[in-house]
């Protein structure tokens, strides 16, 4: 009798992805998770909650009074340094907040994301799992009135006033997410703080590295930079230009770069007290009875004098709990050298600790400890630009005071988008250029009969479906979700730095919008040219639906303003330039080594559309003829102008052979497979459509009887949703 194999139904249960993923037979498969990430029934209030409505009944003031009180009520299981939790908060929104990176707008404090791995246990982020844990009964008692995300960003900037400081202001409208966000990159490695340098070119020696993009931080595990220095190394001047690349890459300029680490530092102390071998498992890889408590200290009590977190040891100050002005103070004051922490890291003491500067110890009394900085802090007085800024600050106290709070209501807001999206009574009335800011409109909105008679004189100006369409996608695809900026509103399109963008340039739109601009003035009609070219955009479509005998109307709601050259941050609004769009077929040469398809699905995400909508979108607009430049690629129709299905019938049509042009599979050819008659060229981002499995399962019910009205549908949906993203008066 042969022994039968045993079962294992225990192992179709198990949800582990290098179990069960598609990644694990197919790793560069392309993968549409991104845009099935904000699925609506992820959250626990459901697919209709408002954060808006639910804050609207939240007492604020009410809120902020519990929130100082916890700051001095020190709990045994996690012992408040000098009583006071104002520093560690300041550290944990620092650290939600800091993540933000202004080339591709992800990171930021905009979502609640510290709660979720990778960056609950980022090494970090160390202990602040506990700073979380301090603000659950506040949480708990609020409940969906203020969401995590507010919460942990809020807890900072109420630390600060409790110490003394007069924070610039706060705005409210950070909504939660519910998974970890699966669109970010965090770098090459597979270890935490690595030091291989694998996401970085050039040398270290001669000072010619240089981070990879869309990175900010220097290592995998790490908000901004090695405090002991590069890779470990204990070098000033070297640790200033990865401080000067890594805050520029978080939207910084050097003097917010010295205001942010002089007042940030100003409070509060390194936590290394310890042997760094003693601190067990992260949150996330911690055990199940530990209850996602992470980083277990089996050094003495673990707790308190005992804590070890970033391995260096000591405060910078000798007053850490109150805003003053004795971070200069010392730092000038002394001569620096270079010691071991007990946990055996790098970090800097005084030759001699003049009077006045011993720190008393956080837990201890009585027991007096030397200053300490890191090699990021040494950076400030090296390197000479960051000096000259340093000098001037010691010598004006009221100067640093306003620069660190500007550029900490910056640091805490710069992934929450313009103005108009910020909740609550402490928004400052100020508009700042980071913010994009546009107009209020005056005068009443254009009424119904305006916009028709506007709309008829769009279609009789001679300009053709392509043209608008173009015009008005080029204003709006601009917009990235990732920090709500970008977009249609403002027609940035027109100033500097949108108006020289290659992509625009070849694309005709500043002829458009001289003929928009015309149509407009001659208008007795209050209306915007930033409206007037989404409204154009709508006659383009329904002129193209017409074309193929289909009466569509797309929705249009004005309320746009125009901006000014001087609302505009022209160094940032460079980020937003569409250096690849697949939706116009337009791809820089050589701008990056990512493939084409992956590059649509990123900006598919950027611009919220679900797949259904991307794919009628880029099969719409191929029908239409939407490419950049003269280029016919994916142009897969004899009717070009016309909204109709076509790219998908003729894609997915088994009389084509594709082959590729080249050796870089970048441009295809498709022949006739019974004549070999050239028919069409398409790029990769045409041909994923009938290659990916999931987009071709789309891609057929558009190409099937009744499939062109339900792609259609799908398109005006998509297209109403692109040219309204930056309408934070329509939602929110």
């Amino acid at each position: 009798m042969t022994d039968q194999k045993p079962t294992r139904p225990e192992w179709a249960a198990r949800t582990t992805p290098r179990l069960q993923g598609n990644e694990h037979w197919w790793p560069d498969q392309l993968t549409l998770n991104v845009l099935h990430q904000k699925h609506p029934d992820a959250s626990p209030f459901g697919a209709d909650f408002s954060y808006a409505e639910a804050f609207s009944q939240l007492d604020v003031d009410e809120l902020c009074a519990d929130l100082d009180a916890l700051m001095t009520d020190s709990q045994e299981w996690w012992p408040a340094d000098w009583g006071h939790y104002g520093p560690f908060f300041i550290r944990m929104s620092w650290h939600a907040a800091g993540t933000y990176r202004a080339i591709d707008g992800r990171g930021g404090g905009g979502t609640g994301a510290q709660r979720f791995a990778p960056l609950n246990s980022w090494p970090d982020n160390g202990n602040l799992d506990k700073a979380r844990r301090l603000l659950w009964p506040i949480k708990q008692k609020y409940g969906e009135k203020i969401s995590w995300a507010d919460l942990l960003v809020l807890a900072g900037n109420r630390a600060l006033e409790t110490m003394g400081f007069r924070t610039f202001g706060f705005g409210f409208g950070r909504a939660d997410i519910w998974a970890p966000e699966d669109d970010i990159y965090w770098g090459p490695e597979t270890e935490w703080l690595s030091t291989n340098d694998d996401r970085y070119t050039g040398s270290w020696e001669d000072g010619s590295r240089v981070l990879d993009n869309p990175l900010a931080a220097v290592q995998m595990g790490l908000i901004y930079v090695n405090p002991e220095g590069p890779n470990g190394v204990p070098d000033a001047m070297k640790s200033a230009q990865d401080v000067r690349e890594t805050f520029a890459r978080m939207g910084m300029n050097d003097r917010e770069t010295v205001a942010l680490t002089v007042g940030g530092h100003t409070f509060g102390k390194m936590h290394g007290n310890g042997p760094a071998d003693a601190v067990g498992e992260a949150p996330e890889g911690s055990k199940v009875h530990e209850q996602g408590f992470g980083w277990a200290n089996k050094n003495e009590t673990g707790l308190g004098e005992y804590t070890v977190t970033s391995g260096l040891e000591g405060a910078w100050t000798p007053t850490p709990t109150q805003w003053d002005h004795s971070y200069l103070n010392t730092i000038f004051a002394h001569q620096w050298e270079v010691k071991k922490s007990p946990a055996g890291a790098n970090q800097w003491e005084p030759v001699e600790v003049k009077e006045g500067f011993w720190v008393p110890d956080a837990h201890v009394e009585g027991k007096k400890n030397p200053p300490v900085m890191n090699t990021a802090d040494m950076a400030m007085i090296t390197d000479p630009a960051y000096l000259e800024i340093s000098k001037e600050f010691h010598q004006n106290p009221d100067v640093l005071a306003d620069e660190f709070a500007r550029a900490w209501y910056k640091l805490l807001h710069r992934d929450m988008g313009p103005r108009a999206r910020y909740l609550g009574p402490q928004v400052p009335n100020e508009s700042l250029v980071w913010q994009d800011p546009v107009p209020e409109h005056q005068g009443p909105l254009v009424n119904e009969q305006q916009t028709a008679t506007l709309k008829q004189q769009i279609a009789e100006s001679g300009l053709t479906a392509k043209q608008l369409v173009g015009t008005a996608w080029a204003s709006a695809c601009t917009y990235r979700q990732t920090d709500h900026r970008g977009g249609a509103n403002g027609a940035r399109i027109r100033l500097e730095p949108q108006a020289d963008w290659d992509i625009n340039v070849r694309s005709g739109v500043p002829e458009v919008l001289d003929r928009l601009e015309q149509i407009r003035g001659a208008s007795e009609a209050n209306i915007s040219l930033a409206d007037m070219i989404v409204l154009g955009g709508s006659v383009g479509v329904e002129m193209a639906a017409r074309a193929a005998g289909h009466n569509v109307t797309v929705p249009f709601t004005p309320g746009c303003t125009d901006a000014t050259q001087e609302m505009t941050e022209v160094d940032t609004n460079a980020y937003l330039e569409p250096r690849h769009d697949a939706f116009r077929n337009y791809m820089q040469p050589q701008v990056t080594s990512i493939p084409a398809e992956h590059l649509m699905i990123d900006r598919a995400f950027m611009l919220n559309l679900s797949v259904p909508q991307m794919t009628a979108l880029l099969g719409g607009m191929r029908a239409i003829g939407v490419n950049v430049g003269d280029s016919n690629d994916g142009i897969l129709t004899d009717r070009p102008g016309q909204l109709t299905n076509d790219f998908f019938v003729n894609l997915i049509d088994m009389g084509t052979v594709w082959e590729p042009l080249d050796e870089s599979e970048e441009r295809f050819e498709g022949r006739n497979r019974a004549t070999g008659e050239k028919k069409w060229t398409a790029t990769r981002v045409d041909l994923i459509y009938g290659s990916n499995s999931q987009l071709r399962a789309i891609a057929e019910e558009y190409a099937a009887n009744g499939g062109e009205e339900r792609m259609i549908d799908r398109f005006v949906k998509g297209w109403v949703k692109v040219m309204e993203n930056d309408r934070f008066d329509l939602h929110r």
